[in-house]
């Protein structure tokens, strides 16, 4: 009935929706789908093969806490005008059809025993009103059929915005940031879920409080990796 009254219209052009999606088939082409990557970090590695568990040279030197990292996209256009409206502008839509394409994008990975969607600090939720992560995060679970264990990590400690900061400063700026907060045994594999990942190093601190809690596998799940 919903799709009745409310057909899917594209939310980059405006058009129709193909196949029950807020995505018409022109835009649809254009989305710049992940090649061969560094199975690590995600960072594309084109002399590899698809399927490859290929490593980069940093993540070969320098084993990040991450066991596998699953970028759908590279974060370029139309990715780059769509996610920063899931994130700053409340348009929550586009977080459930990123939801969607990451599920597609997904469907030959192993599955986690839970997903946790990478939290923000109290403060910046009161901002914000939402978690842009776990608006990507619950319909992600849902269609994947994979528990979502939206409390298990926290921010406890306000942070300056890693936008903001160089490399350096992004890594320092989260030093002791996250918690796990465990009600019950803790999964042994879980898939940490975010918008877009740069540097990686708010994924990195959020595994580790992890691993340092008894997780044994940590995987991130991300929509798109910044270049």
């Amino acid at each position: 009935m919903a799709g009745a009254l409310w057909p899917a219209r594209c939310l980059l052009c405006g058009d129709p929706g193909q196949d029950g999606r807020d995505l018409c088939a022109g835009c649809d082409r254009q989305l710049p789908w992940s090649g061969p990557a560094c199975h690590r970090c995600a960072l594309p590695l084109p002399a590899a093969s698809e399927g490859d568990s290929a490593t980069c040279t940093l993540c070969e030197h320098e084993p990040p806490p991450l066991a596998h990292t699953h970028a759908a996209f590279a974060y370029a256009a139309p990715l780059d005008r769509l996610l920063p409206r899931l994130k700053f502008h409340g348009e929550l839509a586009a977080g459930r059809l990123m939801a969607r394409l990451m599920a597609e994008a997904l469907a030959e990975q192993p599955l986690p025993e839970a997903l946790v969607p990478v939290p923000l600090h109290r403060r910046r939720l009161r901002e914000r009103g939402y978690n842009q992560a776990r608006e990507i995060a619950a319909p992600l679970a849902r269609q994947l059929g994979v528990p979502l264990r939206d409390g298990l990590l926290q921010r406890i400690r306000h942070t300056r915005p890693q936008s903001r900061l160089d490399a350096e400063g992004r890594q320092g700026n989260l030093d002791d940031a996250f918690a796990v907060v465990a009600r019950g045994p803790l999964p042994a594999h879980v898939a940490l879920v975010d918008d877009v990942m740069t540097t990686g190093a708010t994924l990195h601190a959020a595994a580790w409080a992890l691993r340092e809690a008894g997780v044994r596998r940590v995987d991130a799940w991300v929509c798109a990796r910044a270049l």
